[in-house]
């Protein structure tokens, strides 16, 4: 099989990621589960022959100087596929990622309520909006429905800085530009450093990985723009400390005090299988900048910060809520089981008790 046929194959089966590596066959992921698509394990010259037929003679060169590429690629009647190239035990392997020719709505990713309040925010507030979680759990669908939406809505002028760009958004009551690291910056850092001279009303990053990267977006934030951005954390509490922690100690103490200032929401993400056994459902941990919240990032005791956890616990008129409450709402909503609820707890046991009794009902009725 080419890449191509691979690609079908997953539009297909409905699949959201492909793997290429040696000694294994050819894998897809379908509603989180990996699944090989023939019997026949790939050599290392197979492996290589079927990646390097879709990279041309610069991604190729730039691989084979780095060991690491990032791509997107266009296939026509196929749609989009985020693409990264890597090496294993010598031999080049591949992750593909399929991305939906249309940004999904609101209604349809379940997205918690504060998204509409935060796409309806005035022109002219200033933020810092993070969407976080571990790898695959939509972050860049959520961004890109917000991003949507305010480009349908609103007459601003939106600016993505992404690596690789997934969603092609296209101008319409908004202006979007969107560049790629790479082909059209050098970085996030080289892009960012200029962005406030290309006039931008709402700024995406599309990753905040490094120190610089996080220096930058903060000071953005700060001079009355709205930034949306992503994090590698799972839980709001250790979204706020990675960014504190990343900076030397001798800077942490302005971070807290620029961070409780600029900061909106974070939203933190997770995929859960559906109660069919088909499809997955998005389960969010919300937190909302109150004053209370504000004032815990300022504070310089390492014991205050979890504290933020019992705000979310208490916050609903500000429209937060932990993990466990959005699993607790998705399983009497009969959207997942019991078990995949307790699964994919960041603490199990406060929700056994959050959920009590009604385990037993819903048991009994299924």
């Amino acid at each position: 099989m080419d890449i191509f046929q691979l690609v079908q194959l997953m539009r297909d089966r409905g699949a959201s990621d492909i793997h290429i590596g040696i000694e294994k066959p050819p894998m897809i992921r379908i509603d989180g589960l990996l699944t090989p698509v023939k019997d026949e394990n790939l050599g290392p010259q197979r492996t290589q022959s079927i990646i390097y037929s879709v990279l041309n003679d610069d991604q190729k060169r730039k691989f084979e100087e780095d060991n690491e590429l990032d791509l997107s690629l266009e296939i026509r009647n196929m749609g989009r596929i985020r693409m990264n190239v890597f090496r294993q035990k010598g031999t080049v392997c591949a992750a593909l990622r399929s991305i939906p020719h249309e940004v999904p709505n609101f209604n349809k990713l379940r997205l918690p309520s504060i998204v509409d309040d935060i796409v309806k925010l005035p022109p002219g507030s200033p933020g810092l909006v993070l969407v976080t979680g571990p790898t695959g759990t939509g972050k860049t669908t959520t961004l890109a429905s917000m991003i949507d939406y305010i480009n349908t809505n609103r007459k601003e002028h939106i600016i993505t800085v992404e690596d690789p760009i997934e969603f092609y958004h296209r101008s319409k009551q908004s202006i979007v530009h969107q560049r790629e690291i790479v082909a059209d910056t050098k970085s996030f850092t080289n892009a960012l450093k200029y962005v406030l001279r290309q006039d931008p009303d709402i700024i995406l990053v599309g990753e905040m990985r490094d120190l610089e990267t996080i220096r930058v977006t903060l000071n953005i934030a700060e001079t009355g723009h709205l930034v949306f951005s992503t994090l590698h954390t799972s839980d709001a509490v250790q979204s706020i400390n990675r960014i504190i922690d990343v900076f030397p100690k001798n800077e942490q103490r302005q971070v807290r005090t620029q961070l409780s200032f600029v900061i909106k929401a974070v939203i933190s993400q997770q995929l859960l299988p559906h109660f069919s056994g088909t499809g997955r459902v998005l389960a969010c941990e919300v937190l909302s900048d109150t004053e209370a919240v504000r004032s815990l990032i300022r504070d310089e005791d390492p014991k205050k910060l979890p504290q933020i956890y019992t705000y979310m616990q208490t916050g609903k008129e500000y429209k937060m809520q932990t993990m466990n409450m959005s699993l607790k709402e998705l399983y009497e909503s009969k959207l997942i089981t019991y078990e995949n609820a307790l699964k994919y707890s960041p603490r199990p046991e406060e929700l056994k008790q959050l959920i009590g009794g009604q385990y037993y009902y819903f048991r009994e009725n299924q």
